[in-house]
C-alpha cells in the first residue's frame, strides 16, 4: 500500500521553508518526500494583530523570499507558533533570566499554542491554523532553573518545547492537537495538501 497523500502528490515537489528539526520530523513520520529549504525573514508583525493574526501573518511572510522562485507543481510549506497568553504573544526568549520570567507567567494557568500554515505554490496560496489549550501546573523557581539550564529552550516561542522535560512533568491538562503544541498541525497540514492537489 502506498501512502494516500504521496501518492496524490506524485509529479509535485514539497518544499519545507523551515530549519525546525521539529517540523522536519512530522513530515518525515507522515511519510513524505520533501526538501528542506529555509529561508530567513526579519520576523516582525503590526502591532494590532493578536493571537492567530500574527501567526498567520508570519506564517505568510516567511513565503514571501519563495514566490519569485517557485516552479510549476512545486508547494512551499512555512509557519510559525504563537504562545498566548493574557492578551500578550510570548515569543522567544533571549536569556535565561527572559525564559524564567515567561514560565513564570505561564506557571498554574492556561495558555494558547496557535501554529498556523501557509501552503505557497505557483498560483495559490492558503494559510490554515490551529489552537491548543494547555495547563501548566505550579512550578517552584528550582524547578525551572533546572528546566531552563537543561534544555536551554531559547528557540522555542514561550521559552518552552511540550516534548522537553518541563512538559512531560508539567502539563496537567491539554485540550487540542499535540503535534501542533510541538510546531506542527499535522491533521491540517495532511487535510490541507489533499485538497491543494485534489
Amino acid at each position: 500500500m502506498t501512502n494516500p497523500l504521496q501518492e496524490k502528490l506524485n509529479g509535485y515537489k514539497l518544499i519545507l521553508g523551515s530549519g525546525s528539526p521539529r517540523r522536519k520530523m512530522f513530515l518525515e513520520e507522515m511519510g513524505l518526500d520533501f526538501e528542506v529549504r529555509p529561508k530567513s525573514v526579519d520576523e516582525v508583525y503590526p502591532d494590532h494583530l493578536q493571537g492567530k493574526e500574527i501567526s498567520d501573518y508570519l506564517a505568510e511572510l516567511k513565503a514571501t523570499p519563495f514566490k519569485s522562485e517557485l516552479k510549476p507543481k512545486e508547494i512551499v510549506i512555512t509557519s510559525d507558533t504563537v504562545v498566548w497568553h493574557k492578551g500578550a504573544s510570548l515569543a522567544k526568549a533571549a536569556n535565561a533570566q527572559e525564559a524564567f520570567d515567561m514560565l513564570r507567567t505561564l506557571s498554574g494557568d492556561w495558555h494558547e499554542v496557535i501554529t498556523s500554515v501557509c501552503f505557497t505554490s505557483l498560483d495559490a496560496q492558503k494559510v490554515v491554523n490551529s489552537t491548543t489549550h494547555v495547563k501548566f501546573m505550579d512550578f517552584t523557581d528550582d524547578e525551572l532553573n533546572y528546566y531552563i539550564q537543561k534544555c536551554a529552550p531559547f528557540d522555542k516561542a514561550g521559552a518552552y518545547g511540550i516534548q522537553e522535560w518541563i512538559g512531560m512533568i508539567g502539563i496537567s491538562e491539554i485540550k487540542g492537537s499535540y503535534a501542533n503544541v510541538v510546531g506542527l498541525p499535522t491533521h491540517l497540514v495532511y487535510k490541507t495538501l489533499m485538497d491543494m492537489v485534489s
